[in-house]
């Protein structure tokens, strides 16, 4: 009866020790990191300044529809940039610009 007993009692722990490290979750811990990259962003007040195209450093970035205030920005590196906005031919913006990191600034088209 005593090795009846024993072997009840190795089982019961076993058991009682599967169980209970089902109930144990491994540590996690979440990193993330900030973009501290500048951002600029246009805003405009007439609905056709949308379709004005973009270029930063001479290469065209698309429309400025895409980058509008408070919806979208356009991520740079930080240092000088020359900026210039055109609709329809007609050079709207020509403006070159220093912008470190952390900054978020926001061009007027008129």
């Amino acid at each position: 009866m005593s090795k009846r007993w024993i072997y009840a009692a190795i089982t019961g722990m076993a058991l009682t020790a599967t169980l209970l490290s089902g109930c144990t979750q491994m540590p996690t811990e979440k990193q993330g990191v900030a973009d501290m990259r500048p951002q600029i962003a246009f805003r405009y007040e007439r609905p056709e300044m949308a379709q004005a195209l973009v270029s930063i450093n001479g290469i065209n970035m698309g429309s400025a529809g895409t980058y509008k205030d408070s919806v979208a920005s356009l991520k740079l590196v930080p240092g000088t940039h020359h900026l210039q906005v055109s609709l329809s031919g007609t050079l709207v913006l020509d403006e070159r610009f220093y912008i470190a990191d952390g900054v978020n600034k926001t061009f007027v088209l008129k």
